[in-house]
């Protein structure tokens, strides 16, 4: 469907017939080699249509029942993207790579869903990012797996964010891009913990991008928040001679930390919800935007500002540099381009703003829903809007004009979402909508693959710089007691340049064993053990964590009066409290939030065992709790108020669980057990529950089938506390 201006389309194609492509060049990150959504590619169309007008090619995905909805990446000659895929009990979260040239398939990966409350409509939210110098594609699934991609779509490495490390993972399902800087890979994570993390706080966290290793483990929240949905995904930029990593918070905040180390360098209270419009970073100005209440201006929504960012500390009265209030960007980032800032908000129209005063210079409107961050390049501006529409657009100063409009549907008529933004790579337009990927250009162009060029590489800090920090690598660690783990200190100047690898003074607190003059931990191998690795040098300290797990089997009867500390998620939800003149487990209501709590007691890698624990419910008035145990990504939940078994892997899609009436009685300790046995692809799930001093039945009480098993996950606890729920004999064993 073409409108808005036959004549732009023409003039645009006569341009276009008479300009020479420029080099081509990648597109691996959402929002471009530069992270701004911009490309200095030439050459690029000004028209198109879905029935074959400059359209390369289409991967048609909604044949095989997969459904894309996040911005592509291409790079490496290959276009790559994020979707869900499958009918029924098949549904799972997708990677798949294409020919950048052909659209042919390369390869694709499939991965259960499991452990979150994220509807199948929200899976594969975020887009993958991408890493030119090792060839990986990096994913954060709905259900919190990070997970890295080598060029053959092979696993190098993953980690259940989660279960690891507290990541929540709600119905809303905003889950944060990935972003590959230099040689860690970061990201935000919302959630509790354990030790240091252990309260629900905003996070951002840095891994190293080849191994998976976590580098360091930022907290620059200072308390919890009401909304824990966060969708602000970060972005890093040189700023006064330091490497920041800039990104908003679910508590309302706008966050700069040291890229290369963690630390906290400014905060910016921007709105009284979440943040979950990415900023930008431009020179020394941070650029972003909300649609929530305005901190100062009560009943105002949404707001557009400029910040200085090279403050220190707290800078929300001394750092803005401007504001546009009343312009509500919920979810697209902006885009800077000679000398506007182009923002797209909620209604789905796109203002251009003053890069230096942020007055308004035009409007222009894409529909109704706006969600996708505009691109830049060729002088044109490539826009999506929710419902279907795409567009070409001319922007100069003072307005813009369409060169074209293409509207997409589904095979069965109604629009294709279009959640995404347009990539620009090898002279081609990459776009996913809901009814497929597309690529779009000039057909009878030579199609080169050329990678962008490299970041020129970071300044060296000056002969003889002081260190101003030390960090403990890896600052994370989750290992079997008894394996050595070797620990370095590195140091950094007061701009996190990376010094050098420092002879350390090593001490361990908590842990159990004992670490050598190199920082190589030995823990005995019987027992579980968790604490901290402390490091001092040049006059400068810092720590690690490690989690060591002995050997199976575990059991916890709480009689030391505490919840265990290596717990993820227990704190500061579980006590441990007196109950019929023992010391028992207890999770009571919450005064605020969600009453649903999961907390995972070991490594993410477990598989092939049992757990078992005593559950007790109490009632108040008509209400009942739920309360129950989690197996390798399956959870036994006794319903009390349903009056009911349910065994799940997917809280939000219950297609694939199994229901049995059970009579939940208040005040009665009852036994729970729940099983897992793998069998190549498919597995078996069983859960029985008995009155407490009764026979242990012989029969299992209900049984799960699952053609796709989750093949290995942490044992946990699960409550659902709408009135005190408590536990007790909580035990981990091996499969009999």
């Amino acid at each position: 469907m073409k409108t808005r201006s036959s004549l732009g389309l023409a003039v645009g194609t006569a341009v276009l017939a008479a300009a020479p492509l420029a080099p081509a060049g990648d597109w691996p990150a959402w929002r471009g080699p530069h992270r701004d959504g911009t490309s200095e590619e030439k050459g690029l169309v000004s028209s198109w249509s879905k029935t074959g007008e400059n359209l390369v090619w289409k991967a048609e995905l909604t044949k095989e029942d997969v459904t894309a909805r996040a911005t592509p990446i291409v790079f490496d000659g290959r276009a790559c993207i994020s979707a869900r895929a499958g009918a029924g009990l098949l549904r799972q979260e997708m990677v798949a790579c294409f020919d950048a040239g052909t659209g042919k398939k390369l390869w694709e990966r499939r991965f259960p869903v499991h452990n979150t409350t994220v509807p199948f409509s929200r899976v594969g939210w975020a887009s993958l990012a991408g890493d030119p110098e090792t060839g990986y594609v990096f994913a954060q699934n709905v259900d919190g797996q990070l997970v890295a991609l080598d060029r053959g779509g092979k696993t190098v490495w993953q980690r259940r964010l989660g279960e690891e490390l507290g990541r929540g993972s709600g119905y809303g399902g905003r889950t944060l891009v990935p972003l590959v800087d230099e040689d860690r890979l970061v990201l935000g994570v919302v959630g509790a913990g354990w030790g240091d993390m252990a309260g629900p706080r905003q996070r951002y966290m840095a891994f190293d991008k080849k191994t998976g290793a976590v580098r360091w483990v930022s907290t620059p929240s200072e308390g919890p928040f009401e909304d824990a949905n966060n969708n602000a995904s970060p972005t890093v930029g040189e700023v006064d001679g330091r490497r920041l990593m800039v990104a908003g918070g679910a508590d309302g905040w706008l966050y700069a930390v040291d890229a290369r180390t963690g630390e906290s360098v400014w905060k910016f209270h921007l709105s009284e919800r979440s943040v979950n419009c990415p900023p930008l970073i431009q020179g020394h100005v941070v650029y972003a935007a909300h649609s929530e209440e305005n901190v100062d201006s009560p009943g105002l929504m949404g707001r557009v500002v400029a910040i200085d960012a090279r403050g220190k500390g707290d800078i929300t009265k001394t750092g803005e540099i401007w504001r546009a209030d009343g312009i509500a960007v919920g979810f697209a980032a902006p885009t800077i381009a000679e000398g506007r800032v182009h923002v797209v908000d909620n209604a789905a129209n796109l203002h251009a703003l003053d890069e230096k005063t942020g007055k308004p210079l035009w409007t222009f409107n894409l529909g109704t829903i706006g969600r996708g961050a505009p691109t830049w390049a060729d002088g044109k501006l490539y826009a999506t809007e929710q419902t279907g529409h795409v567009f070409i657009l001319e922007g100069g100063p003072t307005a813009a004009r369409a060169l074209d409009e293409e509207a997409l549907t589904m095979p069965e008529g109604r629009f294709a979402e279009i959640w995404g933004s347009v990539a620009v790579a090898y002279g081609r337009l990459y776009l996913v909508a809901e009814d497929g990927l597309y690529c779009i250009g000039r057909k009878d162009a030579p199609f080169a693959v050329k990678a962008s060029p490299p970041e020129p590489p970071a300044a060296p800090a000056p002969a003889g710089a002081a260190v101003a920090r030390l960090l403990v690598v890896p600052a994370e660690v989750v290992a079997g007691a008894g394996a050595p783990v070797a620990f370095e200190a590195w140091a950094f100047d007061e701009k996190g340049r990376f010094l050098r690898k420092e002879k350390a003074q090593w001490s361990l607190e908590g842990l159990a064993g004992e670490i050598t003059p190199e920082g190589v931990l030995k823990a005995p191998a019987a027992t579980t053990t968790v604490g901290r690795i402390k490091a001092a040098a040049a006059g400068q300290s810092g720590s690690a964590q490690a989690r060591l797990f002995g050997p199976l089997a575990w059991t916890f009867d709480f009689e030391n009066g505490t919840v265990p500390r290596h717990w993820i998620g227990a704190g500061p939800r579980f006590k441990v409290t007196d109950l019929g003149g023992s010391k028992r487990l207890h999770k009571p209501p919450v005064t605020s939030g969600l009453s649903r709590s999961t907390v995972f007691v070991g490594p993410a890698t477990m598989k092939g065992y049992t757990v078992e624990a005593d559950l007790l419910a109490t009632r108040q008035g008509r209400r009942l709790p739920d309360m129950g145990l989690i197996n390798q990504g399956y959870t036994l939940d006794v319903m009390g108020r349903q009056q009911k078994l349910q065994l799940r892997t997917w809280g939000a899609e219950l297609e694939k669980s199994a229901n049995a009436p059970f009579a939940v009685e208040p005040d009665t300790w009852y036994r729970a057990k729940l099983r897992v046995d793998v069998a190549g692809e498919k597995g078996t799930v069983r859960g029985k529950v008995w009155k407490k001093g009764e026979v242990e039945p012989e029969a299992w009480t209900i049984t799960l089938e699952d053609p796709i098993v989750v093949q290995e996950g942490a044992p946990g606890i699960y409550g659902d506390s709408v009135t005190d729920v408590y536990y007790d004999d909580f035990t981990v064993k091996v499969n009999e």
